[in-house]
């Protein structure tokens, strides 16, 4: 089935430089993980995005794609952008405007009942891109992984799962440039393809057993608590009020990435799961924290500080959940980052009307839970989503407050660049709407290697002890999904 109609199309076309058109069929017997391990297998640029939670409106749709019309690279002022025609480099001031500029031909209107992303920019924002406009931030970390500042995608066509009615959609943006008769009934012959190829059974593929996984870390416990300890006393002489500092876990021999993706979905289920595959590297991730979402015109960040591990049983959970809600400090910590997260959706919205939202709330993770908050605005006139990702970014949640100073200091004292982690992952879409999460519970494999990267919130009276263990906390969420990859290796070798 394809809609809109033919007529339809072109009326909107009248209006927009691109429209979406969909091919949709009834699809119940294969999840979209089955459906994108097979699709992985032929394409070495391709991305998954999905919500564990199905049963909410946020977690309605999964997506994928493969086969991108544009890559688009940022690195040190510099942009390729690569597309079968070749590559154009270009010096880039300021990314955002950049960005802005290549997508205006493929504006596309939002249309009511279609997902609420139908094709646009993929990819991640990395913790460093605020370099670009903070010139104060001068002072980076050895760079070893030199992964891009920002790498895009831009995907004119998408795959769609809805969980509400069991449907597959293959969505194509059409543009006025095109012979738009023939791209529609291209369309039709390009779903029925894409349904006979996913329709095939699979044959299992097992991953090599490549050695026994080691772990190591760029900072022992010593050397992390002796930097919580330089923190204090910027804190305590008045020179900041929180800051995130955090370490990186390097991991030997790591099991496949997408085997461990399916264990960290299965154990670690998140509002954001992401996988993206690329010929240089893979990002595999279940975020709990929203970095910001603009969607018909309101912009909204969710704010996540405040942390204590899960307990044994149910009753020692219920008892630790008490304890976050009456800790001073995990309180305190919290306040100042929804301050923070209103500050910034501050910059981009119109007056008065900023608000916060469920203050506070407890939400359960597989080794930790969490305080969290909703913050939101409605965008001034003049600022779109690209302005409320760059007024957001990073977030206060891995950074610290004052935002700008906090990131000074852990320039000075953190060893190595961040990178992906605090950064961002998510999409832009061609009409406007955002969503993006922060990048963390993540692993980032490239060179052979895997990356995990966990932070804590330091502030007046942390514990040194208790912030180095609650990093190992982060991390092992993701660390533990790769034992368990890694265990069925061994089982199968």
């Amino acid at each position: 089935m394809l809609t809109p109609s033919l007529a339809q199309l072109r009326q909107q076309l009248k209006d927009y430089p691109a429209a979406p058109a969909v091919y949709s069929v009834l699809w119940d017997y294969a999840t979209p993980v089955a459906v994108f391990d097979r699709l992985r297998r032929e394409h070495d640029c391709c991305f998954l995005l999905e919500s564990a939670d199905h049963s909410s409106a946020g977690g309605r749709y999964s997506f994928l794609g493969f086969s991108p019309r544009l890559e688009i690279v940022i690195r040190q002022h510099t942009a390729q952008v690569k597309s079968p025609e070749g590559t154009a480099e270009y010096e880039v001031e300021n990314p955002m405007e950049f960005l802005r500029n290549l997508m205006k031909p493929y504006r596309t209107p939002t249309v009511p009942g279609l997902p609420k992303f139908t094709g646009g920019l993929i990819g991640y924002f990395g913790y460093d891109t605020v370099r670009y406009l903070e010139p104060t931030l001068t002072n980076v970390g050895e760079d070893d992984l030199k992964m891009p500042d920002c790498h895009l995608f831009l995907y004119d066509e998408i795959v769609a799962f809805d969980h509400f009615s069991n449907h597959l959609m293959l969505i194509s943006n059409i543009c006025q440039t095109e012979d738009v008769e023939q791209a529609y009934q291209r369309l039709q012959c390009r779903g029925e393809e894409l349904v006979e190829r996913i329709s095939t059974p699979l044959k299992p593929q097992v991953p090599p057993y490549r050695g026994e996984m080691k772990v190591s870390s760029n900072l022992n416990a010593d050397a992390y608590q002796s930097m919580v300890e330089q923190a204090k006393e910027c804190i305590l002489d008045g020179d900041i009020f929180q800051i995130v500092l955090s370490q990186r876990f390097e991991v030997e021999n790591p099991p496949d990435s997408f085997e461990m993706y399916r264990r960290l979905r299965a154990e670690n289920p998140s509002p954001y799961l992401y996988y993206f595959q690329h010929p240089d590297y893979c990002i595999a991730g279940a975020s709990p924290e929203k970095l910001v979402s603009v969607e018909n015109g309101i912009a909204s960040t969710r704010p996540i500080a405040g942390t204590m591990p899960r307990g044994r049983t149910p009753q020692e959970d219920l008892q630790l959940e008490k304890d976050l809600l009456s800790d001073p400090k995990e309180r305190s910590e919290h306040m100042m980052l929804v301050d923070l997260g209103r500050n910034d959706i501050g910059k981009v919205s119109r007056f008065g009307s900023v608000k916060v939202e469920q203050l506070m709330k407890i939400e359960r993770y597989s080794q930790v839970m969490h305080l969290v908050s909703d913050v939101s605005g409605r965008l001034k006139p003049q600022c779109d989503s690209l302005d409320a990702l760059m007024a957001v970014l990073p977030a206060g949640t891995l950074s610290g407050a004052p935002k700008v100073r906090a990131m000074e200091l852990i320039d000075s004292l953190e060893q190595v660049k961040r990178g992906v982690y605090g950064g961002t992952i998510g999409y832009l879409g061609f009409d406007g709407n955002l969503d993006t999460c922060i990048c963390i519970r993540t692993a980032l494999y490239r060179h052979g290697k895997a990356y995990v990267q966990a932070g804590a919130g330091i502030v007046a009276d942390s514990s040194p002890e208790r912030e180095y263990r609650e990093t190992c906390n982060k991390a092992g969420a993701v660390l533990q999904a790769m034992e368990q990859a890694k265990a069925l290796e061994q089982e199968v070798r």
